[in-house]
């Protein structure tokens, strides 16, 4: 067994590379369609952990220190790049749908959780329904930053990224079932289709040119993730804690959200022709297979129970998504990018989109990076509920 810090490191690190190479080689990235690298790159480690190649969390204090300074980092990198002047031009149609969406998971994970509770192994799983509504609402991002900020143990995060593979891609197969469907609903709902035409001219515009990544603007990205992390580690120390609601660890990872978001404001935002996600990404994954490495095999046993809850879950948010295009008259092509915006997130939503119709594609993206942006604070927001809800009984 590897105990040295810098073994540990290494190992992850060599998993996480080979995983992402594998996923984008030609004769292996197939693999990779039907459980994504995210998937992957946390269960990997957790085999090697299993297996006795690295030690669990109660033997090595590495893992605590990657996560306590890699996910700030990470995730202000990641939300450097989010246009939030274009996600406003996208006008009230889109925008209520997703919003909607949203709230159907906010509200929706309590309900859940509240109706599952009697066949869940412990009451204390509402922690995991508030980490998987941050990737619900946004993205695998905020999920870890959710997990962080209300302190998941690893027993209850694994089952929830095994939900987290299952349900979205159903539900991904299903909007694209429902595609053919889509000229009956606008019938039906009396859509206004010239919203997404509208959205479609304004925002069916050439990929911005992107630009190789030099020494220079590498290191300053590694640079600027660094300060974010101590900033935000920083400020942290001074914010209070709030019972039950805002923990210590939760601050750190508010503050990056908002430094991210508040960088997209300036001449920083260029970065992502650089390739600032991708670099936000390799970050965040290396976190991810530091939290899979602590992770025993034995979580799996809760997984089909939750795999039902979060169907049903979907479900609800199904309902306001649905509820929120009738009041607003929203074609199902927008509908669908909404959803498939909140549940799969910025990697799908496009593709969908585009499916539904042709230059559609960057509203769904537009869309996948608003979910990013509220997606921790939502995440945590729902995490509040469940945690209220942990406390009752309809039984």
């Amino acid at each position: 067994m590897i105990h040295s810090p810098a073994g540990i490191v290494s190992v992850l690190l060599l998993i996480e590379g080979t995983l992402l190479f594998l996923a984008a080689y030609r004769y292996t990235e197939k693999v990779f369609r039907y459980l994504p690298v995210m998937f992957w790159i946390y269960f990997v480690p957790m085999l090697a952990n299993t297996f006795g190649v690295i030690p669990g969390e109660s033997e090595t204090a590495v893992y605590g220190v990657i996560t306590r300074y890699g996910l700030p980092g990470s995730l202000v990198l990641l939300l450097l790049s989010s246009d939030v002047a274009a996600i406003v031009k996208l006008g009230k149609p889109a925008l209520a749908v997703m919003l909607a969406g949203s709230l159907g998971i906010v509200l929706g994970g309590p309900v859940i959780f509240l109706i599952f509770k009697p066949w869940l192994p412990s009451p204390d799983f509402w922690m995991g329904f508030g980490a998987l509504s941050g990737s619900w609402i946004g993205g695998s991002a905020n999920m870890i930053a959710v997990k962080e900020a209300i302190g998941v143990p690893q027993e209850i995060f694994l089952p929830m990224v095994v939900v987290d593979t299952i349900c979205p891609y159903t539900w991904l197969f299903l909007l694209i079932v429902l595609a053919r469907y889509q000229s009956a609903f606008d019938k039906w709902n009396k859509a206004d289709v010239s919203v997404v035409e509208k959205l479609t001219r304004k925002h069916l515009e050439v990929e911005q040119q992107k630009l190789p990544l030099t020494v220079r603007h590498g290191a300053f990205m590694a640079a600027l993730a660094v300060a974010g992390t101590m900033l935000s580690l920083g400020l942290a120390g001074f914010l209070p804690e709030i019972e039950g609601i805002l923990t210590v660890r939760a601050w750190p990872i508010i503050i990056a959200t908002a430094l991210g978001i508040g960088l997209s404001f300036t001449p920083m935002r260029g970065l992502e022709r650089r390739g600032a996600s991708k670099a936000g990404y390799a970050l965040l994954y290396f976190v991810l297979a530091s939290i899979g490495a602590t992770t025993n095999l034995a979580a799996l046993a809760s997984a089909p129970v939750l795999i039902a809850a979060g169907f049903l879950w979907i479900m609800i948010h199904a309902i306001f998504i649905l509820g929120s295009a009738r009041i607003f008259r929203a074609p199902m092509s927008l509908m669908a990018a909404a959803s498939q915006a909140n549940i799969g997130g910025a990697a799908s939503a496009p593709v969908l989109a585009d499916i539904y119709r042709p230059g559609l594609a960057p509203v769904g993206l537009l869309l996948a990076v608003l979910g990013n942006i509220i997606g921790t604070y939502l995440g945590i927001v729902c995490s509040v509920l469940c945690r209220i809800a942990a406390q009752w009984s309809i039984y």
